[in-house]
């Protein structure tokens, strides 16, 4: 079921990361902010559980992906160059609410810190402005190697 873009909140875009795993999904949305990447979807029947309500394990992978790159933001902006992508040490999402079909999901990411090799960030995850989850997240970082780091 194709979604209008008057179905989507002004300053989103198709989701720029696309991935197996988020593919059944579609379509999904982001907006970097400040250097802070939210990403967004109306829920649709295929996000939800057996039950009718949206499905955890899309609100943890969602989660994770905002998070982590936000994460990625944060270097791009500060200009520090990386070997490769960051990859996820530790999640952890907290079920506070349900969303149902036919609301829009966003997740709202914060970097907390990033340091040499590890990153905090949290999130809240809303659904139609309601809180339904928040989740916490740390990251590996890979920076390049500098002559100091040798």
């Amino acid at each position: 079921m194709p979604t209008s873009a008057d179905d989507v909140p002004l300053g989103y875009a198709p989701h720029f990361r696309k991935s197996p795993l988020t593919d059944p999904w579609e379509p999904l949305f982001s907006r970097i902010n400040d250097g802070v990447v939210s990403i967004g979807l109306r829920i649709r029947e295929p996000h939800c559980n057996g039950k009718g309500f949206l499905h955890g394990g899309l609100v943890g992978a969602l989660a994770d992906n905002a998070m982590g790159l936000s994460v990625l933001e944060e270097l791009r902006r500060a200009e520090v160059e990386r070997t490769r992508d960051g990859s996820t040490i530790s999640l952890a999402i907290d079920f506070i609410a349900s969303g149902s079909v036919g609301q829009w999901l966003e997740v709202f990411p914060c970097v907390l810190k990033v340091g040499g090799n590890i990153a905090f960030a949290n999130c809240v995850v809303l659904a139609d402005g309601k809180l339904v989850a928040r989740g916490n997240a740390t990251y590996r970082v890979f920076r390049a190697q500098t002559g100091s780091d040798r």
